[in-house]
């Protein structure tokens, strides 16, 4: 996956007016476009939907999102099980060798404690065996997604991350019963990427649990 310190006319499908818009109102790199509305942007002169899809691609490939982006183009997206092999030449993330448990070992404080259970629960619900995605990202299955673009790479179906500021919960969304069991979950905020929590004790492990098992079974579900 591409670094999100990438400036955005350094993206592939974002025009030099949609790059010049965004740095007029201070936004030069794609990170600083995390949890930025982008209904709003889009009333920019020079900023469309093209832009849009193409730079809240990026950003869901790193498990973050804008809010309110432009719909995706589903003519010709695909997500389907298993890895290719066949990746964006600027995606940098891939599966490691490193030892999920190994890692979440090595992290501070309660993370510690909280990554060891997430990856008990997400082994019970899912089955798989953990592999660590990047430097702090733990995935579990693969799953190989097409965008009506061209773009296409390997990712993982679903998993999780334990950061410092919240823990993230990928892939968990989308499916027929996952608004369902979100309502009952606890202490979240749902982003367009991911699920977010700050602790533990905020939530209802058992409808967790429920939430990734069902996800699992039902997925894989849909990349952007």
């Amino acid at each position: 996956m591409s670094a999100l310190d990438t400036p955005i006319g350094a993206v592939p499908g974002v025009g030099a007016p949609a790059a010049r818009a965004l740095a007029e109102q201070g936004i030069t790199t794609v990170d600083q476009l995390v949890e930025r509305d982008w209904a709003e942007l889009a009333e920019l002169h020079g900023v469309g939907p093209a832009s849009g899809r193409r730079l809240q691609a990026l950003l869901l490939e790193h498990g973050e999102g804008m809010q309110n982006p432009p719909a995706p183009d589903r003519r010709l997206s695909t997500v389907t099980k298993g890895a290719t092999g066949k990746n964006a030449k600027d995606i940098v993330t891939h599966a490691t060798a490193v030892d999920p448990a190994a890692y979440v070992a090595g992290l501070e404080g309660r993370r510690r404690e909280e990554g060891a259970r997430l990856l008990e629960l997400f082994g019970r619900a899912t089955g798989e065996q953990a592999t660590m995605w990047g430097p702090s990202m733990i995935g579990y299955g693969e799953v190989h997604y097409r965008y009506a673009t061209g773009r296409e790479g390997d990712t993982f179906q679903l998993g999780f991350s334990p950061r410092k500021a919240d823990l993230a919960l990928y892939g968990i969304q989308g499916f027929p019963r996952s608004d369902e069991l979100l309502e009952k979950l606890g202490k979240h905020r749902r982003g367009v990427g991911c699920v977010w929590v700050k602790k533990l004790p905020d939530i209802d492990e058992s409808v967790l649990e429920e939430l990734v098992a069902h996800a699992w079974q039902s997925g894989p579900g849909t990349v952007c």
